[in-house]
């Protein structure tokens, strides 16, 4: 069996803490997968320093890839990239990729994804919604795309931060169907 071709993409929504756990745990899970691609929206790393105050975004071990790349493998589906998590997901690119606007490598790779039916993930972090917020993924999701809302659980009792952005990560890596060690309900 093949082994998972992934594409991970980081916009400038707030939420930046989402992106640094989710690559924090890809690279535990390097097993479960034979290539991560990484790509950042033009302004997420100065999102992500001024939120974290660092630049560890860089110290993936992943190919990062240019946010105007269109020579990038996964601009094409003969790539067989499978899943795309799109963490945080800005609501302009959400609502591009509803439109069908393929102008930067996310938008591009997010529309590959949906026509060879692989896994759409995004990671909206905005709150309230409006009608406009709503209809774009009311779209994604007729479309085969997955929306996860930035929506902590409480149900597994988190003590700190990285307890309470953890049950979204995991709720994540669950939906795009990798085998990680989470507390469920029921068995706490």
């Amino acid at each position: 069996m093949r082994k998972r071709k992934i594409i991970i993409a980081v916009t400038g929504a707030s939420g930046s803490v989402y992106a640094k756990m989710l690559l924090d745990k890809f690279v535990q899970l390097k097993d479960q997968f034979s290539e991560l691609g990484l790509v950042f929206s033009k302004n997420a790393k100065e999102i992500w320093e001024y939120e974290l105050e660092d630049k560890s975004y860089g110290d993936y071990p992943f190919k990062q890839y240019e946010f105007s790349d269109f020579y990038a493998p996964f601009a094409s589906g003969s790539a067989q990239y499978d899943t795309m998590i799109i963490c945080p997901c800005s609501m302009g690119t959400l609502g591009r990729i509803a439109s069908g606007v393929s102008d930067d490598l996310i938008t591009r790779a997010a529309d590959v994804i949906l026509k060879e039916k692989g896994k759409l993930i995004l990671v909206p972090r905005e709150i309230p919604y409006n009608l406009i917020h709503i209809k774009n993924m009311e779209t994604i999701t007729l479309a085969g795309g997955i929306i996860c809302p930035a929506t902590p659980s409480f149900y597994s009792k988190p003590k700190n931060i990285e307890d309470v952005i953890s049950t979204v990560i995991n709720r994540v890596l669950d939906l795009a169907g990798f085998e990680i060690d989470t507390k469920r309900w029921g068995e706490i």
